[in-house]
């Protein structure tokens, strides 16, 4: 499995840690180019490798945290998404409600992703305590994820216990979706919500 995250700004970098903590390789990408990029992945750890956004989309799990209205142009840079699973760690608070259409912005992200596996995760905490160590108290910090593919949940929840957290599974967009969906002035009952799972 290869994995990528296209945006770099502070949920890219904290989910970028993540990957560094646990030594496992991610590609970084953004609209800058990739020397753009070095000098905070160098910080970062050296599994975090800058690419231009041509190479990010190559990897089977790419993590989008990108502003949310900018996951329209990544979208654009392949006419067919499939086989690939893109992780939607955008929030679109502050996005009006009918340009969502009634939907959660997750099944947004979905339609312009043509042939994807969309998983809605990563999205519910603030950046600071995502790129925080997920050990907590000898607890796992939780992540929720949230998909209408059933089939993609489970290697995103792998992937999510390999690097430290403790998944747990919503079910489809427009109910589980909804629980971490921001929009307008409003943010569902499970954002900012830290919670710790123990085993």
């Amino acid at each position: 499995m290869s994995y990528s995250i296209i945006g770099f700004g502070s949920v890219g970098q904290a989910l970028a840690r993540a990957f560094a903590r646990k030594n496992i390789e991610v590609s970084v990408a953004c609209r800058r180019a990739p020397e753009a990029l070095t000098q905070q992945a160098q910080a970062i750890g050296p599994t975090v490798v800058p690419t231009t956004l041509q190479e990010a989309i190559a990897s089977d799990i790419i993590f989008l945290a990108v502003p949310f209205r900018e996951h329209r142009e990544v979208a654009k840079l392949l006419p067919s998404w499939r086989g690939k699973t893109i992780v939607d760690a955008t929030n679109a608070y502050g996005i009006p409600e009918d340009e969502l259409e009634g939907q959660p912005s997750a099944a947004v992200v979905a339609k312009a992703f043509t042939d994807a596996s969309v998983v809605k995760g990563f999205n519910h905490l603030v950046a600071a305590v995502l790129g925080a160590d997920p050990s907590v108290n000898g607890g796992s910090r939780v992540v929720f994820l949230s998909s209408d593919d059933e089939h993609a949940v489970p290697p995103v929840a792998a992937l999510a216990e390999q690097l430290g957290y403790a998944p747990i599974a919503l079910g489809p967009l427009k109910e589980g979706g909804a629980l971490v969906h921001g929009s307008g002035n409003t943010w569902g009952k499970l954002i900012f919500k830290d919670l710790v799972r123990f085993k």
